[in-house]
């Protein structure tokens, strides 16, 4: 028997809507699948799928690109497509097939649906599915939509947490899984290289790890200062354009006074940014690559060579949210600050605007909604 909202308070009045952009690099608002005759109803469920009415989604920058450039490296937009893949919301019906899910859970919505087949999905690395259908990567859609039906088991229960920090678990499940991956230990001297959502996120991680010190790098005076803000004791650099490797690395070891990184995360995905890395972590050190940049760089072989660098790269994540709802939920990592600008999924257009925008101060953006 299918639970769903008309067995529960849970308002539903409004019609689905999603954002969408096109090959043509159009951005508006238009009608979205699930209807809401079928979201009240719940005829539209399959096996193993909730619905959720959606309250909070973040913009991403691979939103941006979506919307400005049409791709992130393969992924290509080829016709109408709805983005968003940061979100919380509330569960409105459960097929008869799920059991742990009941209306009315506070969700967050991990955006992936995978095979469960392949050597990955097997191994229990599936952000590496041979199968994988991401949402907000073409050609399936995104979750800035007022409803959407999802696998339940890919909606993970967040108690009291507020939608917004909820819609905040993806991009910490960046982070947190570029620190495990990384190896990122106590009193580990790291620098991360770039101060936008993911280089913050990824700064409240590793000072959670016990990393020291820390130095944090960007171009944007006030993204730097939002960094000392949100993280009192992490040291600053502003790089200036065309910094030489060796002066940035010179740089970077006097504000540690005198110690070379053991490990850069690199948040950026910029060739310049991962070269002057490479340049500056000590002997046996690593550069872990966080941010998605071009299809082909180039980067200093010989130094990597002969200091015995390793060079490690991240696609996502597997098997974090649990841990970053607890950590979010006890407040080892407090997400509080980094939601900068608000908008109703009705002002979308200006809320992307915003994103887009350095001129704005913007740090993260989330879309709401009210069912």
């Amino acid at each position: 028997m299918l639970q769903s909202v008309q067995d529960h308070p849970v308002p539903t009045s409004k019609s689905n809507i999603g954002v969408y952009t096109d090959p043509a690099h159009s951005l508006w608002i238009s009608e979205a699948e699930p209807s809401l005759e079928s979201t009240k109803n719940g005829d539209s469920l399959k096996r193993g799928e909730a619905t959720v009415a959606v309250q909070s989604t973040g913009i991403c920058g691979s939103d941006v690109h979506f919307w400005h450039q049409g791709r992130v490296g393969p992924m290509v937009v080829e016709g109408p497509h709805i983005l968003g893949h940061e979100a919380a919301g509330l569960v409105l019906a459960v097929h008869e097939s799920v059991d742990h899910l009941k209306v009315g859970d506070r969700v967050a919505i991990e955006p992936n649906i995978i095979c469960h087949q392949c050597e990955p999905c097997l191994t229990g690395r599936y952000n590496g599915c041979e199968k994988m259908e991401f949402l907000s990567t073409p050609p399936f859609p995104g979750l800035l939509r007022r409803y959407v039906n999802h696998p339940a088991v890919w909606c993970h229960k967040i108690g009291d947490m507020s939608f917004e920090h909820g819609a905040l678990l993806e991009p910490l499940s960046v982070a947190l899984a570029a620190v495990e991956r990384s190896g990122v230990r106590l009193g580990d001297p790291v620098l991360i290289c770039g101060a936008g959502p993911i280089g913050l996120i990824t700064l409240l991680c590793c000072r959670a790890a016990g990393a020291e010190p820390i130095v944090i790098t960007d171009i944007d005076s006030h993204r730097l200062k939002f960094a000392k803000d949100l993280v009192p004791s992490v040291k600053t650099y502003k790089v200036q354009p065309n910094t030489p490797e060796l002066e940035f690395s010179h740089s970077i070891r006097t504000l540690m006074s005198g110690l070379e990184p053991s490990t850069a995360l690199d948040c950026t995905g910029i060739e310049s940014s991962i070269s002057a890395a490479i340049w500056t972590v000590k002997f046996g050190g690593k550069v872990f690559v966080i941010g998605v940049g071009k299809d082909e760089i180039k980067i200093p072989f010989m130094r990597l060579s002969t200091r015995e660098v390793d060079l490690q790269f991240q696609y996502r994540y597997n098997n974090t949210w649990p841990r970053a709802i607890r950590l979010a939920n006890s407040g080892v990592v407090d997400l509080g600050k980094l939601v900068t600008h608000r908008f109703g999924i009705e002002d979308a257009l200006e809320a992307f605007r915003t994103a887009a925008d350095p001129g704005t101060g913007a740090i993260k953006v989330q879309i709401m909604n009210q069912a």
